[in-house]
């Protein structure tokens, strides 16, 4: 899915000032800031925050406890909080289980209510944490907000000294946009429940608050109707969620903050609906579940806008699922229809003679219509993908824009409320930077203040073609937490250098939390290899990311029983490599540092010693063996890196027509092998020419 084309193919810092009051400094920082006292690790990045001198230290005695009423699920939040607390520092437990009720608080927490029985789009989500010597107060009108503040008092901790310790500090905190989703697909590859509970934590942490989950497509069913059973029976190849399962995400959710959002596909997208009620279809025969993922390959069957029975269906349908997903928004797809079964259907051409309709288009409009009073009918709130934006639908409805920025602000200006995705699509293999640069409402908008009001914010997407459970989350995490802070933070806040530091901590805090992009790739490499020895593997690895969805798809045309186990799957994109490399390039070139020329040596002399036993993995192991030609290119292209060096120290410049033989190699290698690519391109071509004018 490449979001310009198809969706299924597809800090400048300020320091803003600061006080001195008696002997107490306060700062106002944002990331980057170089006079800063200590380097925060919080990320999304604070609305507002204000260091002061002094630190806060849990050394050996940590009690949490409430000011005021609260609820139980703010109850379940704080146990959550101390067993990760605990995790990170130790005897956090022991100390909260100890505590006698006179004993006093390190941490306070003020709520002023629990929020909406059912969580609403404008949801107080603000928080106020306040850390001094003598202890932590956090203030939230909401649960929601208490559960945000205490995910940041859990990245203030560092340990130092044998204890860990949060440095003083005020921070006065609220989202700038009330959507901040994640999308993901369980159609394409289905994600176990423990898949999705790890999706959700990790959303916690990165104060997302919208999980969008996308529910049918061609390729599957995966939510249990107990109306309509043969959604299930029939097509779902027996992946799906029980009701009981859905309702227990649902409130898994919502227990973190978050609310949930069903998305049904209609009108087109809908194979599995057809094949199993074919009296749902346009006329054309499903004859099995497609497991191909080319349109072209899976458009077997779309619902037929014409007849009454569809509506009746739906109304059914919905009022079901409505049910069971209380929130107020229902996405209904209506993304790529392509109405070839609309065009050779003689009663559909008929129907829409008589309407009048001249395009599928126009049809589609129609079903939109019809299907807008029925959610309207059950409590919901119409949502779906750029094609349902049409000036027959009235402003209430909300659309999706996979489009891009153009496409989302134009429906702003006619009046439509929208949120962005086309930027945020992971399988696309965009790097952190790329997504946390661009804005749903970019610096240089020419939208009016109230057109700009009408995009509420955005949503990752995380499309299922080339992923499975054992790869989802190295997919989805840590990128996600940098878009996540685009959602957040300030439009000011564009720091990318503290973003990458920021989100490196963060990583391994997801980690803790239970997710597995860290640990899931080592594992696969491990399988691949078939021993724990993964040092060659691991350095190579270490250089490298997928390609972009429609790159591999191109080259390999995966489908659902494609085995998704080689390098490619074993690797991660965005990986520290690239930052780290181009910045050891950097002090090499411009401070003439001996420890970052070392640490390049270290590199590249890793990958020469790494490519004999990669070499002759490639020959032994199938799900290795398209790799060879990208390990010996690993190979030239250390040799590049160390003859650069050898110039460079010895102050001589390579002779002639060296420079051109190496941006040869690296052009070449820039193209996609065995679906990864190389991460240090553009540093080593950079080190390369200042070794060519080394005097």
């Amino acid at each position: 899915m490449i979001p310009d084309n198809s969706r299924c193919v597809r800090k400048s810092r300020v320091l803003q000032g600061a006080l001195t009051i008696a002997a107490l400094t306060i700062v106002i920082v944002q990331p980057g800031n170089a006079l800063q006292a200590p380097k925060l690790s919080v990320m999304p990045w604070p609305k507002s925050v204000e260091t002061g001198q002094g630190e806060y230290k849990l050394d050996g005695y940590f009690r949490a406890g409430f000011s005021g009423a609260h609820d139980a699920r703010l109850d379940k939040a704080l146990n959550r909080f101390i067993v990760r607390l605990n995790l990170q520092c130790g005897g956090v437990r022991r100390t909260q289980y100890d505590a006698k009720d006179s004993d006093p608080l390190s941490l306070t927490l003020s709520v002023a209510g629990p929020g909406g029985a059912v969580q609403g789009i404008d949801e107080d989500e603000s928080y106020k944490l306040n850390v001094t010597s003598s202890g932590v107060a956090l203030r939230a009108a909401t649960d929601v907000g208490a559960m945000h503040g205490l995910e940041s008092f859990l990245q203030l901790v560092t340990m130092r000294d044998g204890a860990c310790s949060l440095p003083a500090v005020t921070i006065d905190d609220a989202p700038r946009f009330v959507w901040r989703g994640f999308e993901l697909d369980v159609v394409r590859h289905f994600e176990p429940i423990s898949v999705i509970e790890r999706t959700l934590d990790g959303m916690a942490v990165a104060k997302l608050n919208v999980f969008h989950w996308h529910l049918s497509d061609d390729q599957g069913f995966r939510a249990e109707s107990k109306k309509f059973p043969r959604l299930t029976e029939n097509a779902s190849l027996g992946q799906f969620y029980t009701q009981d399962e859905l309702r227990h995400i649902v409130a898994y959710a919502r227990a973190r903050g978050i609310r949930v959002m069903p998305e049904f596909d209609v009108p087109g997208h809908t194979a599995s609906w057809v094949y199993a009620y074919p009296e749902l279809g346009d006329g054309r025969t499903v004859r099995r579940i497609p497991q191909e993922f080319q349109e072209y390959e899976t458009n077997q069957g779309e619902l037929d806008p014409t007849k009454e029975s569809t509506y009746k269906f739906l109304d059914t349908f919905i009022g079901e699922m409505g049910e069971i997903f209380p929130d107020a928004y229902f996405h209904i797809g209506g993304d790529e229809v392509d109405g070839s079964g609309w065009k050779t259907s003689a009663s559909i051409q008929e129907f829409m003679q008589k309407k009048g309709f001249k395009t599928k288009d126009d049809l589609q409009a129609y079903f939109n219509q019809r299907l807008l009073p029925i959610l309207q009918k059950h409590g919901k709130k119409m949502v779906g993908w750029d094609e349902v934006l049409n000036p027959a639908l009235p402003k209430d409805i909300m659309v999706q824009s996979w489009r891009g920025e153009e496409s989302l602000s134009a429906g702003a200006a006619q009046g439509y409320t929208g949120i962005l995705s086309a930027p945020y699509y992971l399988d696309g293999q965009k790097t952190s930077e790329e997504m946390f640069l661009a804005d749903p409402i970019p610096a240089d908008t020419k939208l009016t203040p109230e057109q700009q009001s009408k995009i509420i914010g955005g949503e990752v997407c995380m499309w299922a073609e080339q992923i499975f459970p054992g790869t989802a989350d190295s997919r989805i995490w840590p990128r996600t937490v940098a878009v996540a802070e685009r959602f957040w933070s300030p439009q000011s806040d564009r720091d990318v250098a503290d973003m990458y530091r920021r989100l490196r901590v963060v990583s391994l805090e997801l980690e803790d939390a239970g997710l597995t992009h860290i640990s899931g790739p080592a594992k696969l490499r491990r399988s691949i290899v078939g021993s724990t020895h993964t040092g060659a593997i691991d350095a190579m690895a270490s250089v490298t990311e997928p390609v972009s969805f429609g790159d591999r798809e191109d080259a390999q045309h995966t489908d659902a029983l494609t085995p998704l186990n080689g390098l490619a799957d074993a690797v991660v994109a965005d990986p520290p490599a690239r930052q780290e490399i181009a910045a050891e390039v950097d002090a090499v070139m411009n401070e003439h540092s001996k420890a970052a020329e070392a640490a390049l040596r270290e590199r590249f002399l890793a990958w020469q010693q790494a490519a004999p036993e990669l070499l002759a993995l490639a020959q032994k192991s199938g799900r290795f063996s398209n790799a060879g030609p990208r390990v010996e290119q690993l190979a030239a292209l250390a040799a590049v890196g160390l003859e650069s060096l050898a110039y460079i120290d010895a102050h001589t410049a390579p002779p002639a027509g060296w420079l051109n033989k190496q941006k040869a190699l690296l052009k070449n290698v820039e193209q996609p092998g065995a679906y990864v690519r190389f991460v240090f391109l553009p540093a080593l071509g950079k080190l390369a020419e200042s070794a060519a004018t080394s005097r």
